[in-house]
């Protein structure tokens, strides 16, 4: 994607946002998944870790500026982080948290250890960090950091509209933790409220920026024609540096402690990282949805073909392979095919069924029934091919380990004289000491000729083993153990011992097997209505671990799908204590931590310390099930009852559930519109005027902690200074409300353009007369001629681009001068003027990184100083919207700096 900022001296230029997408694409509408950029800002795991609570603020706004500068979107831009989850979201969320702190504690444990061992063996490692564990189970809604969280954004949000020209006539709106529902799913319903509008443009383009799966199915739900997610670019295997001794090229496991390489002639880059830069991705929906067109259009069907219906089903049949809140079908994984398998069902029993399963979120159980059963008789053949592909499987890979083994070569170099890949960019090392080292191979060489036979057996250091050795193990010993498998789904009988060993129960209960199908049937039902209607009940959970058989979907037609009304979410604090384990008690209350604790609680049986982890057929911990007690709410309420009374009042307020605050900047047409109601002190909700704000409609109410013009906007993050000029107001904002019972169309709306084919038509080699080949079409635009360089221009590449830092590889993304915790940091020169910087322009994996933060700065004044940049005169003529905090004392990273050094308030965390 194209959003590269221009670099001078180490510091790079702002990129003007007003300006025409290089992307060659505008977006209206860009809506941020908060939770998926907090977690890499606060704990990244392929550089170093923010040292506080403030750097990880920095971090995020560097994350979001850059998003902001790659989609820019014109109308709209809406934050929207996780709060309070429903009922069967919160069953994975204790899941999750659960085995995160019990990972954190092993984790821990075995790096201890193993760093005993190294230095008992004389080994070499840094002296270990006095560092607290970021913990980051407090990325919850409730806890203090989240709360902090949100004032961080309102500062960042206020500054921006008053200084960005990207930002000019945006809408924000920010959802905090405070507003209940995940953050995705506030979005999709602040989207379908919006599509319920007269006013809504059918033809809005939107832009969702997240990683999960899952906003490829609610993008579809949603049947906008112009649907992109961003996201970024999944590239495995990056390198991570060890643990212990913090080189690249093993793991903690493998760490001998041996001395460290030098890095750069002088070891200047000791302390740098191989960092490369992050690169995004865009998932466009509109192609998806013309390869579905093609996979589900059907010909002689009993009724109409209607392609978004078709769509909706095959959202529907997704959620029987895996989702947030069920167990997938025994029978249906997605590395084996499962949604191509379940298509092809589909066709072949959709002439029967008389029409579609599903109709804008309510599913019609009977039809649905007819497919599982279909899928319920080849149960017994999935599970049997199951079982000989894995066995195939280890076959071949026991046949590789062999023939790796008796190819390998007895000695293979290591350190700068390693062998390199063929084809590889990177140039080598540059070789140090050479005489030592080929001292040290042939001393290695000759040890092992002298000392060792081939039926001589080493022990783990590598020494000789006493006479006899060691029994000499099976031959398939280097094949990894295999976890008992009680099951044998390939075996007949297998329902038989599922039930039993997975629900302790006899396969010949009925009773209860219909209970489970109708739990999960339920489920069905409620996550289909979840993805387009909105939450149908916020008490609702699956209450087992495990999924039934497909074969068991029985008489399901008559099963009721309805779901009590009225139901209300859990507060922030209630959420805690039904996701956190004890070991995150520290982010509640002590009354309320001390129920987690305490032998004498009535819910103690709730915090379990240990817990089981069944694998259920899969390799790695991971992909188990945790093996946790569901929370009866009924108990966890009653126990909390005797401690609601020892909150404090700022706990009360983190303990109530909040709503979405909208901003504008001075030159928006709401502005006046929202100034005006302060003015008035009007109490009563107003409507938003639709033509004042692109067609978006609500109702506004005043904000007791508003963001008012002509008022200070104190910074809640130390190192960046308040803005004493604002312009920018904020105010509460409600989406458009509807009657319970309203049903959201999930239908493509009037008046919407279908986006140009991008696909090769089916018919291209007999329309096409004169033997055109078919060009596909790269990136938005379907008219860019793409660009080709010759060897020339690659030569002129590879002499410009810098690589005098000692990185490998010919476009090395070597770390900018001023890296945080960077010794050789380069100040300016004295007299030297600084050049206005936003935070817009970094990348999210350069977040520490290019010229020194703000908090490792020491404040510089250069009051008087004309800004250097044309960008600073051409907004002199746009309205005069300038950023006005940025002429004077403008800090490195686009923020005023606080003319006191306060670097010393950085919370700890």
């Amino acid at each position: 994607l194209r959003s590269q900022a221009k670099e001078c001296n180490g510091v790079k230029a702002p990129i003007d946002t007003s300006k025409p997408n290089p992307n060659e694409v505008e977006f209206d509408n860009l809506y941020l998944d908060m939770n998926g950029i907090i977690h890499p800002c606060t704990h990244p795991e392929d550089k170093p870790a923010p040292k506080n609570e403030d750097e990880m603020m920095v971090a995020i706004f560097e994350y979001i500026d850059r998003i902001f500068n790659i989609v820019r979107p014109r109308r709209l831009l809406y934050m929207a982080i996780d709060g309070v989850a429903p009922r069967a979201k919160m069953n994975q969320q204790r899941s999750r948290r659960f085995r995160a702190s019990k990972e954190g504690m092993e984790a821990a444990e075995e790096k201890q250890k193993i760093r005993q061992e190294i230095l008992a063996k004389g080994g070499i490692l840094p002296p270990e960090e006095v560092k607290e564990r970021f913990d980051s189970n407090c990325i919850t809604p409730g806890t203090e950091f989240m709360d902090n969280l949100a004032k961080c954004l309102r500062y960042y949000i206020a500054d921006r509209l008053n200084s960005d020209p990207g930002w000019k006539n945006l809408t924000v709106i920010l959802s905090d933790a405070s507003a209940p529902g995940e953050g995705e799913h506030k979005i999709m319903d602040y989207i379908r409220r919006q599509r319920a509008q007269p006013n809504h443009d059918p033809n809005t383009h939107h832009c969702l920026c997240g990683a999960d799966a899952d906003l490829i199915m609610l993008g579809l739900a949603t049947h906008e024609p112009n649907f992109t997610i961003i996201r970024e670019e999944f590239k495995p295997n990056k390198p991570k540096p060890c643990g212990l001794c913090n080189q690249m090229g093993h793991e903690v496991k493998d760490c001998q402690g041996l001395p460290r390489e030098k890095q750069g002639k002088h070891d200047e880059f000791a302390d740098t990282l191989p960092i490369a830069e992050q690169e995004f991705i865009f998932i466009r929906l509109c192609v998806l949805r013309e390869y579905l067109e093609r996979e589900l259009t059907m010909a002689s069907l009993p009724f109409t073909f209607d392609f978004e219906r078709s769509v909706d089903d095959w959202v529907f049949m997704c959620f029987f392979v895996g989702n947030d809140f069920l167990p997938h079908l025994p029978s249906l994984e997605i590395r084996e095919g499962a949604i191509d398998r379940l298509v092809n069902i589909y066709k072949n029993v959709v002439h029967k069924t008389g029409g579609y399963l599903t109709e804008s979120g309510y599913v019609n159980l009977q039809r649905v029934q007819m497919i599982m059963l279909a899928v319920g008789e080849v149960e017994d053949s999935i599970f049997k091919k199951r079982k000989d592909d894995d066995d195939n499987f280890k076959r071949r890979q026991k046949e590789k380990r062999k023939r790796m083994k008796r190819d390998q070569p007895s000695f293979i170099p290591g350190g700068q004289f390693s062998p390199q890949a063929l084809g590889n960019r990177s140039s080598p090392q540059a070789i140090s000491n050479p005489r030592q080292a080929a001292f040290e191979m042939r001393m290695h060489d000759r040890q092992n000729s002298t000392t060792s036979s081939p039926n001589t057996s080493f022990t783990s250091d590598g020494s000789p083993s006493p006479a006899g050795g060691i029994k000499r193990k099976a031959e398939d010993s280097d094949s990894e153990p295999e976890p008992e498998d009680n099951i044998r789904l390939w075996e007949t009988g297998w329902k038989q011992r599922y039930y039993k060993n997975k629900f302790d129960v006899d396969a010949s209960d009925e009773k209860f097997r219909r209970k489970v199908v109708q739990s999960y049937v339920e489920g069905l039902c409620w996550v289909l209505r979840y993805y387009y209607q909105g939450c149908a009940s916020w008490n609702w959970y699956y209450p087992f671990h495990y999924a039934p058989f497909a074969s068991d979907f029985e008489g399901i037609a008559d099963m009721p799908s309805d779901f009590e009304k009225g139901s209300k979410p859990f507060k922030p604090l209630e959420q805690l204590m039904g996701v956190f384990p004890a070991a995150s008690g520290n982010f509640l209350p002590p009354t309320w931590r001390k129920l987690m604790t305490d032998p004498e609680s009535s819910i103690i049986d709730f915090y379990p310390e240990d817990f089981a982890i069944d694998l259920n057929g899969k390799k790695y911990a991971w992909q188990g099930v945790a093996l946790l007690p569901f929370v009866d709410e009924r108990r966890l309420r009653a126990a909390l009852e005797e401690v609601y009374p020892d909150l404090t009042p700022e706990e009360s307020r983190r303990n109530s559930l909040g709503g979405d605050v909208l901003f504008v900047g001075k030159h928006h047409p709401l502005c006046d519109f929202i100034v005006e109601q302060y003015k008035t002190k009007n109490t009563e909700p107003v409507d938003i005027p639709p033509e004042l704000c692109h067609g978006i409609q609500g109702k506004l109410t005043l904000n007791e902690n508003a963001v008012l013009p002509d008022q200070i906007v104190e910074s809640p993050v130390p190192m960046l200074r308040d803005l004493a000029q604002n312009s920018a107001v904020s105010i509460s904002f409600k989406d458009p409300q509807f009657d319970e019972d309203f049903v959201f169309k999930a239908i493509v709306l009037p008046g919407a353009k279908k986006p140009a084919p991008v696909l090769k038509p089916g018919d291209w080699e007999k329309t096409n007369n004169d033997g055109r080949p078919w060009r596909p079409q790269l990136g938005f635009n379907r008219d860019r001629k793409p660009v080709h360089l010759d060897q020339s221009a690659f030569r002129t590449l590879g002499h410009t681009m810098p690589r005098e830092r000692g990185m490998p590889g010919m476009y090395a993304a070597a770390v900018p001068l001023g890296t945080y915790g960077s010794p050789y940091a380069r100040p300016l020169l004295s007299g030297q003027q600084q050049i206005p910087k936003l935070l817009s322009n970094l990348r999210p994996q350069e977040a520490w990184r290019g010229p020194t933060p703000l908090f490792q700065q020491t404040p510089q004044r250069t009051a008087g100083a004309a800004p250097l940049l044309a960008w600073n005169r051409m907004l002199q003529s746009q309205n005069q919207y300038q950023p006005s905090q940025y002429q004077g004392l403008g800090g490195p990273m686009g923020y005023p700096q606080r003319p006191e050094d306060r670097m010393d308030r950085g919370r700890q965390v």
